[in-house]
């Protein structure tokens, strides 16, 4: 009976070979000229000119994209909800002082001082195109209560903007604390006209 199936080598033949060769051999090894698929190259170029911005978008020092960013902002905004333990604040510089070294609070200024803050202070407060928060000079602060009302009014005629109407008034003073424990770290930063070396910080007043 014979095999339906017959073994191309045990009968002494060549198997068929499909495709076109690639014109040359190595140790005696033919390459066929089989192009990487369209679809394949498309995706490589793709993933190419995607990353620079992927890059941007995620990654960017001065934005609020990463994973970390985002947890941050979902975090501050479960605490906002939380502001009723706290009630109002008074916006005073005991106020900020009092904050200024509390960890779940902070989490609130920190957040939106890097969503609406960092893309001119810098992510780290040392400043780009606006004054270094991490040194002890200042050009409309001499107490930490300035900070809330610079933070509300502005300053400079818009060049800082007015936040009285965009923010809640603790988050203003949330922010000015989180501005205020910057003080200390004196990262290089921009030097800018007007500013002059301010008293500390007062002590946190007693609870």
């Amino acid at each position: 009976m014979s095999d339906a199936n017959p073994n191309p080598h045990d009968a002494g033949q060549t198997p068929a070979e499909p495709g076109v060769k690639a014109g040359h051999s190595y140790d005696g090894i033919q390459e066929y000229d089989n192009p990487t698929p369209f679809w394949w190259n498309a995706l490589f170029i793709g993933t190419i000119v995607f990353s620079p911005i992927y890059v941007l978008w995620f990654h960017s020092p001065y934005s609020g994209n990463t994973h970390a960013a985002r947890y941050e902002v979902a975090l501050a905004a479960n605490l906002r909800k939380q502001f009723g333990e706290l009630g109002d604040l008074p916006q005073t510089g005991d106020t900020v002082v009092k904050y200024m070294n509390d960890q779940k609070w902070q989490a609130v200024g920190q957040a939106t001082f890097l969503t609406h803050c960092a893309s001119c202070h810098g992510k780290n407060g040392a400043g780009i195109s606006a004054p270094n928060l991490t040194d002890d000079l200042y050009v409309h602060v001499k107490e930490p209560g300035d900070i809330v009302d610079v933070l509300q009014k502005g300053r400079k005629a818009g060049s800082m903007p007015a936040w009285e109407n965009r923010l809640h008034p603790n988050e203003l003073v949330l922010t000015a604390a989180y501005v205020a424990s910057m003080r200390g770290q004196d990262l290089q930063g921009k030097n800018w006209p007007g500013e002059k070396p301010i008293d500390p910080w007062p002590e946190a007043p007693a609870e």
